[in-house]
């Protein structure tokens, strides 16, 4: 089986996805680590809200930014894949 094409925005829907899937976790860090720096910064009287609010934002804007780019990364990997597809006859995969 040879790999001949691959549609450029179903390879970036996947990519989008993954990218959600890796923002959120990315997200998770993000605010599990500014809670813990916001309860440090409890203790001074200063800063909690800030890191409170960079921890939970953290959550909703990695997953959006990581699929944007995802996407526009996979839909870009596709279309150069299908030129050079073009040019070498695509990926050899063999099953069984």
């Amino acid at each position: 089986m040879i790999i001949k094409r691959i549609d450029p925005v179903s390879a970036g829907k996947i990519s989008g996805i993954i990218g959600v899937a890796i923002g959120l976790i990315a997200g998770v860090f993000l605010f599990l680590f500014s809670s813990m720096f916001a309860g440090a910064m409890a203790h001074q009287g200063n800063g909690f809200a800030g890191a409170m609010f960079g921890g939970v934002a953290g959550i909703v804007v990695l997953p959006i930014f990581y699929g944007v780019f995802g996407f526009i990364g996979g839909l870009i990997q596709a279309l150069i894949y299908n030129l050079a597809a073009g040019w070498v006859g695509g990926i050899r995969v063999e099953t069984e």
